[in-house]
């Protein structure tokens, strides 16, 4: 599924649903990248808006879910991992 997020906005209320069902976040932000486990460690929602959103408040881009993985950001050695 594709969403176009200037269409389908998604903000500080929608952090929790959109990690639903989820046990891996990976958060790229340039050359360094986070790693939450969401099944172990889940962080309050505070802490996951300011993971997932970026400064207008909306999901940060690229953002995608691979398995029980999201990925948000970019960066190039995290989608190799992850995706090969």
């Amino acid at each position: 599924m594709v969403v176009d997020a200037k269409k389908d906005r998604y903000g500080e209320k929608n952090v929790a649903a959109l990690l639903k069902g989820m046990k891996t976040l990976l958060v790229a932000k340039g050359k360094k990248v986070t790693h939450v486990d969401l099944a172990a460690d889940a962080p309050d929602d505070d802490a996951l808006a300011a993971l997932l959103l970026g400064p207008t408040g909306n999901l940060r881009a690229p953002t995608m879910k691979t398995g029980k993985t999201m990925l948000v950001g970019f960066n190039a050695e995290m989608y190799t991992e992850v995706l090969t």
